[in-house]
């Protein structure tokens, strides 16, 4: 059996940030109580990980308002400003671990809704990042994520529109709704914010998938990039399968392929990747 390992497979740059961050603060702060402001990523390994080493995740706001002192890490997806200045107002020392990127859309939409326009966010409405987004981008921002909803704008014509994505969007479905709302005669700013590891782990996915008998995709099932991975893959290989951990990987599913290839969502740590690899070439 060939098995092809993607080379974009596991942490991008801000996920290696975040997690550097974390664990940095565990080696340096012996004396206050670390928290993160919800999972620093989507990937429930590490977190068991950090939690292990006395890290609390606050999983809501009210846990939040319930904690008097120590230090609150700001997860990767980034947070609404609302939650900066209760930190603030709370004197708890606040760490971002914010991917850059995802910091670089909160300043768009903070100018561009200053200057008048309002703004669509095209990703999951549920997402962290997306609500993080959201928090500063005004009470009029819109999410839409499909061809229905974007179906269902009705600004008055010529609105002001500035449209941003999700770091970690499809990036071809991106480009179809933007083209659906451009239809609809607003006066439209178009910023591709997906972030360029996301278009390149995508695009080799496909390749490889495309060239593959069967798909690995290793992820947490909480991972909005690893389920576009999957979605990519799967549309190119109906053998795909979605695994989070080596023990959910039925080895008799890839027993008559000759080729297999494996990619991983942006926050599947390299020691997990390496596990699934080595077990595929060894038992075949």
């Amino acid at each position: 059996m060939e098995v092809r390992l993607a080379k974009t497979a596991g942490f991008c740059f801000g996920v290696k940030r975040a997690v550097d961050t974390v664990y940095k603060q565990v080696e340096d702060n012996s004396t206050q109580q670390i928290y993160t402001y919800g999972p620093i990523i989507h990937n429930e390994e590490v977190i068991k990980d950090m939690e292990s080493k006395g890290i609390t995740v606050l999983r809501s706001e009210r846990e939040l308002d319930a904690i008097e002192n120590g230090v609150v890490i700001i997860r990767s997806h980034g947070v609404s400003r609302h939650i900066y200045v209760k930190l603030e107002a709370k004197g708890i020392t606040c760490i971002d671990a914010t991917c850059p990127f995802v910091k670089k859309i909160h300043q768009i939409v903070e100018i561009q809704k200053g200057e008048g326009r309002r703004i669509v966010i095209i990703g999951n409405a549920a997402h962290p990042e997306v609500e993080g987004i959201k928090g500063w981008a005004g009470n009029d921002a819109v999410v839409v994520g499909s061809a229905e909803e974007v179906g269902r704008l009705a600004f008055p014509e010529n609105e002001k529109i500035c449209i941003v994505a999700q770091t970690t969007f499809h990036y071809k479905k991106f480009e179809e709704l933007v083209e659906i709302i451009r239809k609809k005669r607003y006066d439209i700013i178009v910023l591709n914010t997906i972030c360029n590891a996301t278009k390149e782990r995508q695009t080799e996915a496909k390749r490889i998938a495309e060239g593959a008998e069967a798909m690995i995709v290793i992820g947490d099932k909480h991972s909005s990039n690893t389920q576009k991975l999957f979605e990519i893959c799967n549309n190119a290989c109906k053998n795909t399968y979605y695994i989070q951990t080596l023990k959910d990987l039925d080895l008799n599913q890839l027993g008559s392929v000759t080729t297999v290839g494996i990619t991983a969502g942006a926050s599947t740590p390299k020691n997990i990747i390496e596990e699934v690899q080595n077990n595929v070439r060894i038992n075949f």
